[in-house]
């Protein structure tokens, strides 16, 4: 076994992996210890020492991936991930880079390329992402009628909420967020008592109807990434039948198509030996 090879074992080990897991939390933790001004003074230079050697070994640790999966590593989106996260993490924090110092909490998000399951769900959301375009789309298309309608009817009677399409557009959407909607329909409803009939209506389709589509779509993405990964995909070896490769060693159509012609072969071999003695 050579180097390369006994460091891939290592980094693809799963006590490696529990080991990167165990560093980001901690990470976090500290990060978030250092939002206290409290312990920053009493444990400060301490909070710094463990963060930085946090750090040190975070870049280790691509460098060993690096160095074991070589062009796989490049490949992989994920790692890419790791590498932007990182990388943030070693850019220069003073001065005027100062602020890039509030950055360093996007290191905790090294976990959603860490822990499988929560790939899978990153993998999911990305994949309805289409879907869900649409349907955003369907809900600025009903916040902007609903809008106008809004400014013709109520602009006159409640200005503070639909003076004008930006102030009503703005009003909608706090409606549909749930956000204190109902003292907004009351304080119209004052002026026009027929007003609930179009707060009610918006409210059931912004907010019930939209909802359940975006929900809808990221469900169906994961039951889909779900059965890919249950059903194996295309060679993915990870259950079901696996494409044959003759590159991996597995079965090829080239291959079986040569068992049948010896399994023939051997069938009248047989027959003929069979004829030769009873003659």
């Amino acid at each position: 076994m050579t180097v390369r090879d006994r460091v891939r074992t290592i980094v693809d080990a799963p006590w490696f992996q529990a080991s990167v897991v165990t560093l980001i939390l901690i990470n976090a933790v500290i990060l978030g210890v250092e939002t206290s001004p409290r312990a920053m003074a009493a444990h400060g230079d301490l909070l710094r020492g463990i963060d930085i050697v946090i750090l040190a070994l975070f870049v280790l640790e691509l460098g060993l991936r690096v160095y074991a999966h070589r062009a796989e590593f490049f490949r992989d989106p994920w790692s890419w991930f790791d590498m932007v996260i990182v990388g943030i993490a070693l850019l220069p924090t003073s001065g005027p880079f100062s602020v890039l110092r509030v950055l360093r909490v996007l290191r905790v998000l090294r976990l959603l390329s860490v822990i499988p399951s929560l790939r899978h769900v990153v993998s999911g959301l990305f994949r309805a992402l289409p879907g869900m375009m649409s349907i955003l789309f369907l809900v600025m298309l009903l916040l902007y009628v609903s809008a106008v309608m809004a400014t013709r009817l109520f602009a006159d009677d409640s200005p503070q909420y639909f003076q004008d399409l930006p102030t009503s557009l703005f009003t909608l959407f706090q409606i549909a967020t749930a956000d204190g909607w109902g003292t907004i329909a009351k304080d119209v409803m004052e002026h026009t008592p027929m007003a609930w009939v179009f707060f009610v209506v918006f409210v059931l389709v912004s907010t019930l109807v939209a909802l359940n589509l975006f929900i809808a779509v990221a469900v169906e993405a994961l039951e889909k990434d779900d059965g890919e990964e249950s059903g194996g995909g295309p060679g993915d070896g990870r259950g079901g039948r696996a494409v044959p490769d003759p590159d991996d060693g597995g079965p090829d159509p080239g291959h079986a198509m040569i068992m049948a012609e010896l399994r023939t072969l051997r069938a009248e071999v047989a027959e003929l030996r069979r004829e030769r003695q009873e003659v």
